[in-house]
């Protein structure tokens, strides 16, 4: 083909589709995979990473059903987010943390609309004590505790951003402390300050991220409180009182973050820094509770436990859950 049929064919796609989408997926979208790639150990690494899940995917399907330990005095309970994408890690996630503590343990699985009836049959094989809130138990909540009429844009944030469920479908309509933990966490030694936490929760509680991810200015976020709002606050580790929070609150902070600043995939870390603003918080020691472990970290765990964040993925899905499972083999 001639230079000159090769330019108008150029023209004619760049007309067709308009510049700035050429120019996306045809330079920014492939760096951006090239980079990603870079990031995540190379295609040989990816592929050894993509194995690693199957293969934990496979291994929570055959792992052996739990002995339930003695109830305590009073119920401790753990709260997850889940659904057919993460079931598996939920899984893996409660059975390391159990492993460590003499008494039951009740994981709270929260839909996140994809939990369907199979997945909750293999997540209570193996622990025959979990319990279910399914997408209508929450939904009809939400009708009465959000309703749309009221709490439209939360409502519709729910949809936007899944990740602020971990705010209106654990909280709305409930009471008492809630402790959340993020799927993609593995305990390697007894979680003393998470067990504590659990059998006399006080405060608010969470972890410390490598850095702020909140995804909004300091400058707005100072305008919506006038406390001192903590950095570096990841919601990996979320304990919150039900009843203490104040949805209509959270409902005009989150109209003038979006209208002043747009929409920010950490904008649930952002809301949460918000609602811990100038409290007393119960904080997991970050040398113990660790975001973003290395690699090396992954494959030797000296941490109380590792959230598997960003490009970590490849130490969690290579490395960490078959330590859990070598774990639970030998318990059996």
């Amino acid at each position: 083909m001639k230079s000159s049929n090769i330019l108008s064919s150029v023209k004619s796609a760049a007309r067709s589709v308009g510049v700035g989408k050429l120019y996306r997926l045809g330079i920014r979208k492939p760096m951006s995979t090239v980079k990603q790639s870079i990031q995540e150990g190379g295609p040989l690494e990816q592929w050894r990473t993509r194995r690693g899940k199957e293969e934990m995917i496979e291994a929570a399907e055959q792992l052996p059903e739990m002995a339930p330990p003695p109830p305590p005095p009073e119920p401790m309970k753990v709260h997850f987010l889940t659904g057919s994408d993460h079931w598996y890690q939920s899984l893996f996630c409660f059975l390391s943390l159990q492993r460590f503590c003499d008494d039951r343990i009740i994981p709270v699985l929260y839909s996140d609309g994809s939990l369907s009836e199979s997945y909750r049959e293999k997540f209570q094989r193996v622990v025959p004590w979990a319990e279910i809130q399914t997408i209508d138990d929450i939904k009809d909540r939400l009708n009465d505790a959000l309703p749309k009429s009221q709490y439209s844009l939360l409502r519709e944030w729910r949809h936007i951003q899944p990740l602020t469920r971990k705010i209106t479908d654990l909280h709305a309509g409930e009471e008492g402390w809630k402790l959340l933990l993020d799927s993609d966490m593995l305990f390697f030694r007894k979680p003393q300050f998470l067990i504590d936490y659990l059998r006399q929760p006080e405060s608010p509680c969470y972890m410390v991220d490598i850095d702020t991810h909140y995804g909004y200015s300091p400058q707005l976020r100072y305008r919506l409180v006038d406390s001192p709002i903590p950095e570096a606050v990841n919601i990996g580790i979320f304990g919150l009182k039900s009843d203490e929070v104040d949805f209509d609150q959270l409902q005009k902070w989150l109209q003038i973050m979006v209208k002043e600043e747009g929409s920010s995939y950490n904008i649930t870390q952002g809301l949460s820094s918000l609602i811990f603003a100038g409290r007393d918080c119960e904080v997991a020691p970050p040398g113990e509770y660790v975001v973003l472990p290395s690699l090396e970290e992954g494959k030797s765990p000296s941490a109380t436990l590792h959230h598997y964040v960003a490009e970590s993925k490849r130490a969690y899905f290579q490395h960490g859950w078959r330590h859990i499972q070598k774990q639970a083999a030998h318990a059996d």
